[in-house]
């Protein structure tokens, strides 16, 4: 045989015997191979969710960037520990308890109680459990990764380990529960909300609203970073260090959001295209509406509003995702980045909050107006496809019911922290970055980076 191989008279004799030992080697295991089960539905579902919590996990890195380069160098390294933080202290908190605080056996229509420790499982359930466990753990580290952006530059960090461990572990799952308590249980599981016909697919309010309105209480008990406010109250700018980094956080959150609103399906189904359409629509609406309205409105078509414009565009279309028409998305994704722009000025200069990165406008005030918008586009029940004002009413009670419990159950704790373990640094610190004074190094080593006044 091998001489046949090695002689150089014809190829196409070559390639005939070498088809035929490949043949007579690999057939029956292709034979056995066929009488396998082909890829079920129910793997299909795995696969599906697995990879799209995969693409949310990489979200992390997206917010890391982000904040990180809309604020200063001097405090970089702090906001990439907090991510760091977000996600590993989060995954295991919400493992032990805040997964079936949400998700557990329904009391009451508030509050999940059974799960803990993804305890009680038939074994025959574990393959799915894991997997989802995993696909809304990456949600809840999400949710109090955008409470850092609010908080950033001036926070204890210590403080800060316990407000990430209590939105992850308690704040964020039992609102969470509300909306989607039968996620994992079917009905055994459902939230007050739910049982209203309430609309949030993918988690404007669920995740993004939570997140903002909590970054909102947080930077309030904060206080503005020094020199943020002149002696007469004026705003002034504390641009940041690094916009390429941030632009690239958000195109990888932009990548990392298909995973976020597509895997919510948790199901290999034929809705995934629509919906990944849809939030790319929206995005890119967002872009554009921001871009013009901060164009109009301070005469150059500002570089930071704009990326935040992408962001609103997919904060607002989370909770629609999946029951919008493209159209809709363009519309929805449009009014978000208007929406952005305006209320980081409102909250910036009017309410003379400082946001360093706009995460309570970027998630909060867009992922209510999201919300809302189910009310009015949804092609079943719109407002505007002639379902009368019924779903409105009903996303009008969830905005309601999200912001009451994350601001005022997070301007409790801030206020409690704040008196038992002090929320923030010391003005020398501060002036310092907190690379320095929180974890004695530097995020670029050589420069200096802090100022004395």
């Amino acid at each position: 045989m091998l001489s046949i191989l090695r002689n150089p008279v014809g190829k196409t004799a070559r390639y005939a015997v070498a088809a035929a030992v490949m043949s007579a080697t690999f057939l029956p295991a292709w034979a056995h191979a066929g009488d396998a089960e082909f890829l079920t539905q129910s793997n299909a579902n795995i696969l599906w969710t697995l990879l799209a919590a995969i693409l949310v996990m990489l979200m992390q890195a997206g917010f890391g960037c982000v904040e990180a380069g809309f604020t200063r160098a001097k405090s970089a390294g702090n906001i990439m520990m907090k991510n760091f933080l977000d996600f590993s202290a989060g995954s295991i908190i919400f493992f032990l308890f805040g997964f079936a605080l949400m998700f557990g056996t329904d009391m009451g229509g508030f509050i999940g109680t059974s799960g803990f420790g993804l305890g009680g499982t038939a074994e025959g359930d574990l393959p799915w459990t894991y997997t989802f466990w995993f696909f809304q753990s990456v949600f809840a580290a999400t949710a109090a990764t955008i409470v850092s952006g609010g908080m950033a530059e001036r926070t204890k960090f210590g403080t800060y380990v316990v407000v990430s461990a209590l939105v992850t572990g308690l704040i964020y799952p039992i609102s969470g529960h509300w909306a989607w308590g039968s996620l994992w249980l079917g009905d055994a599981g459902a939230g007050w909300l739910e049982g209203l016909g309430f609309c949030d697919f993918a988690g404007s309010s669920v995740v993004h609203s939570v997140g903002g309105w909590l970054a909102l209480a947080g930077a309030m008990a904060l206080g503005p970073r020094i020199g943020k406010y002149s002696a007469d109250g004026k705003a002034k700018a504390i641009p940041g260090h690094n916009i390429p980094l941030a632009g690239l956080g958000v195109f990888i959150l932009w990548f990392g959001w298909f995973g976020f609103n597509a895997g919510s399906t948790t199901t290999a189904d034929d809705t995934i295209g629509l919906i990944a359409m849809n939030t790319s629509l929206s995005a890119g609406a967002g872009v554009l509406g921001a871009m013009l309205i901060s164009w109009f409105r301070f005469g150059k078509s500002d570089i930071s509003m704009t990326m935040n414009g992408a962001l609103a565009g997919l904060v607002g279309i989370t909770a629609g995702c999946a029951t919008v028409s493209p159209t809709g998305s363009i519309l929805i994704g449009f009014a978000s980045g208007l929406l952005v722009v305006l209320s980081i000025e409102f909250i910036d200069k009017v309410l003379k909050i400082d946001d360093p990165v706009g995460a309570s406008s970027v998630h909060g005030v867009c992922g209510a107006w999201g919300t809302l918008a189910c009310g009015l586009f949804n092609l079943d029940g719109g407002l505007f496809y002639g379902g009368g004002f019924g779903q409105l009413g009903v996303q009008l009670i969830g905005v309601g019911a999200f912001f009451v419990w994350a601001f005022g159950v997070g301007w409790v704790v801030f206020s409690i922290l704040k008196g038992f373990m002090g929320l923030r640094v010391e003005k020398d610190e501060e002036l310092k970055g907190l690379d320095i004074a929180e974890h004695g190094s530097e995020s670029y080593n050589g420069f200096q980076l802090f100022t004395t006044e």
